[in-house]
């Protein structure tokens, strides 16, 4: 048990990697996806077709291809992030590969947000829509003003279930030397041969109470709701 209680903070540090990860990548998804629902079930067919296909490619791209776009390909092609290569985050040094994974972990990630989020327009009321219209409501208030409060409240249970995936996806920057909780749990294993087994459910459990917190967030959000629909 030495590996795991000698040095407590390095395990509180890559955890903070991983929710850090998680919660930029969860904003990140949730608008865009947002905005690509919007897009899909809208009036403009562009838009509508732009957005299909992106869910449909990024739906159907293994997620580490996507990092290796974002951490190999894009710099490869001039795209960098020189203004952000070492930026300072409530005292920790964040590298310009963090913000990386965000929007490779976001891209991804918005297309199942959008496909959960749409699924909730469909299932308000027609009648809702046609009213707002008949009030004079442009498409963007309908949907600001209407639909999407609606749609919302209906996608909780989906939505969780995506960021609960998401939760699970960041593991996927350690491939890329990103020291979060499973190259930490990886990096110590490594040292310390003899005890794996409890080096990893240690980390495994860390990972249990991240998807507890959003279940038990999640649960609250649509009970809170519910009570305010009565």
């Amino acid at each position: 048990m030495e590996a795991i209680f000698s040095d407590p903070m390095v395990y509180l540090k890559g955890f903070g990697l991983t929710i850090g990860l998680l919660l930029v990548s969860a904003v990140g998804s949730l608008v865009l996806g947002t905005l690509l629902a919007a897009a899909r079930v809208g009036p403009i067919w562009v838009l509508s077709k732009a957005a299909t296909i992106y869910v449909s490619v990024f739906r159907n791209t293994p997620l580490l291809m996507i990092f290796i776009f974002v951490a190999i390909a894009m710099p490869r092609l001039g795209i960098t992030f020189k203004s952000i290569e070492q930026v300072e985050i409530a005292g920790w040094n964040v590298s310009s590969f963090f913000f990386r994974a965000c929007l490779a972990l976001s891209l991804y990630t918005a297309a199942f947000v959008c496909e959960a989020i749409r699924s909730g327009i469909n299932a308000v009321p027609l009648g809702q829509a046609e009213a707002a219209r008949a009030i004079g409501m442009t498409f963007g208030q309908n949907m600001r003003l209407v639909v999407l409060p609606q749609a919302l409240r209906a996608v909780v249970p989906p939505l969780a279930s995506v960021i609960i995936a998401l939760a699970k996806n960041t593991s996927v920057a350690a491939a890329f030397g990103m020291m979060e909780a499973t190259a930490t749990m990886r990096g110590i294993t490594n040292r310390n041969g003899d005890q794996v087994l409890e080096i990893f459910f240690l980390v495994a459990l860390g990972y249990v109470l991240i998807v507890e917190v959003i279940s038990f967030s999640s649960y609250a959000l649509e009970r809170r709701w519910k009570a305010a629909r009565r």
